[in-house]
């Protein structure tokens, strides 16, 4: 495994190679020994910084680019420009440093361009094409590697936050299930116990019972309600606050079923029931039968005797109990009514409870088809979608940008080399001698702003104001170039220069044609 100096020094070495390769091919305004070793040197120093501060590593690189070409467009430096352009994006962690960079290095250049004497324009405009297609899209690149890399991080990270949310879950399923059990315990034996406690408080009033056998009768009644009470304070370590109440289906019975053993038992229970007893759905029917069972559980225990009336409504049930006839057990901890209340808020109704006249009341109403309404989850973040609608977002601006300035670029070319044609026939009416005015009447509105001064087969006059003007409107193709030189007022010289690989002696049969 390389280590990270030794990435660098491999980077170094890649980047260096067109540096210096370029040169020896030829391929670059010629150097000096020493501007190639400072530039070598200048790499060196980016790529070992550029961990610890990316955008410094960038502008090094866009430095020598300026160095070497004021429109930063070198075949040299180019690969260094890009590269630490690409890392800057993957490394940095914000944009503000990438756009002063890019803004000071368009600035640099724009000052760089505009104290030369060319036509600044066609330079300015590959100067912001080189940035932008040179290190604004590699930067994007980068930043978009960046976040492909933190997303595959936050997918892990949401990983394992699912598997402990899955433990959680678990665990939580462990107490609810716990809950559920305590709650069965409580409702069904809960309500079998205070039942016996009604059958002994039954037998022990009865006028045949001898009288040894009446105390037997009353200690079981109490022994009943003892137990009732211990079997509440058992539940109550087993049931854990705030947990999920799960839904307990009655145990094969109808809400008719459980009234009719009551009865038997010798509760004196009224049932009144208006409508069929299914109605409201399976859950519905739990938690009618839960409310019931409940009621007639707590009748049974504080107000033994008292008359009980149950009536069951098309989404209400009440149960109503008269005043204790036989002394009952003291107020207990209200927790069944506590999780009974929970599980019908669940179902989206309401429970009521309370004195009524010399009795007690139980009221809960519920909505029709009940069901337990699940609670909404978040809407998932959509990061991954977010990240690629911004990285869409961002190198569509870039493009836009880019296809701006070739075009800009290609206009500005076309305006400057058409305006810049100066006719054959306007030229040969030029004679050596005529004044500067008229002679500017037959010329264009442009000079040309790369005159190709090293064909030309003699040298400008000395001191003279010499213009170069294209012959033909052709863009993309070498053509011949007519030079007017200007001095104390008048014509001083005209000539022409050849296109490229033209021979010498067609330049002199040229030269005569014009002189």
């Amino acid at each position: 495994m390389v280590s990270g100096r030794g990435r660098d020094a491999l980077l170094w070495v890649v980047l260096v190679a067109p540096a210096l390769s370029v040169d020896r091919a030829g391929l670059n305004e010629p150097r000096s020994a020493w501007q190639q070793a400072a530039g070598v040197a200048v790499l060196g120093l980016a790529a070992g910084t550029w961990r610890r501060w990316p955008p410094g590593a960038f502008v090094a690189a866009a430095g020598l680019g300026l160095a070497a070409a004021p429109s930063l467009f070198t075949l040299s430096y180019g690969p260094a420009l890009g590269v630490f352009a690409l890392l800057m994006g993957r490394r940095a962690e914000g944009i503000r440093p990438a756009l002063v960079a890019f803004g000071a290095i368009a600035l640099a250049g724009t000052v760089k361009i505009g104290v030369r004497e060319v036509d600044p324009v066609v330079e300015w405009l590959v100067l912001m094409g080189t940035l932008l297609f040179g290190a604004v899209f590699p930067w994007l690149a980068g930043r978009y590697l960046r976040q492909g890399r933190e997303l595959a991080a936050a997918g892990w990270t949401r990983a394992a936050q699912l598997e402990r949310e899955q433990r959680i879950v678990a665990d939580r399923a462990r107490l609810r299930e716990r809950a559920r059990i305590a709650q069965d315990m409580h409702d069904s034996l809960g309500h079998e116990l205070s039942l016996i406690a009604v059958r002994a408080g039954a037998l022990q009033v009865a006028a045949d019972l001898p009288d040894r056998h009446r105390g037997a009768v009353a200690d079981l009644r109490v022994a009943a309600s003892d137990a009732t009470d211990r079997l509440h304070e058992i539940i109550g370590l087993l049931r854990e606050e705030g947990d999920e109440v799960a839904p307990l289906a009655p145990a094969g019975e109808s809400v008719r079923d459980l009234v009719e053993r009551a009865v038997d038992s010798g509760l004196p229970v009224r049932y009144v029931m208006d409508g069929e007893e299914g109605e409201g759905g399976e859950d519905g029917r739990r938690a009618v039968h839960r409310v019931v069972q409940e009621a007639l559980t707590n009748a049974a225990k504080h107000a033994p005797g008292a008359p009980v009336t149950v009536e069951v409504r098309e989404a209400e049930v009440v149960v109503t109990n008269g005043a204790a006839q036989q002394p009952g057990s003291g107020p207990g901890a209200g927790s069944g009514l506590v999780g009974l209340r929970a599980r019908v808020e669940d179902l989206g109704g309401t429970l009521e409870a309370g004195p009524h006249g010399d009795g007690f009341r139980v009221v809960a109403r519920l909505p029709e088809g009940t069901s337990p309404q699940p609670r909404p989850e978040a809407p998932a973040p959509g990061g991954l979608a977010y990240a690629r609608r911004r990285t869409v977002l961002a190198f569509g601006a870039a493009l836009a940008t880019g296809v701006l300035l070739v075009g800009g670029a290609f206009a500005w070319y076309a305006y400057s080399r058409s305006h810049a044609v100066l006719e054959p026939a306007d030229f040969a009416r030029l004679t050596v001698g005529q004044p500067q005015a008229a002679a500017e009447r037959l010329l264009p509105d442009r000079a040309a702003s790369d005159p190709p001064e090293e064909r030309a087969p003699t040298p400008p006059p000395e001191g003279a104001d010499c213009r170069y003007y294209r012959a033909s409107g052709e863009l993309f193709v070498t053509v011949e170039h007519f030079r007017v030189c200007f001095d104390g007022g008048v014509v001083v010289e005209k000539s022409v220069i050849p296109k490229a690989g033209v021979s010498g002696e067609v330049r002199e049969h040229e030269k005569e044609w014009v002189l």
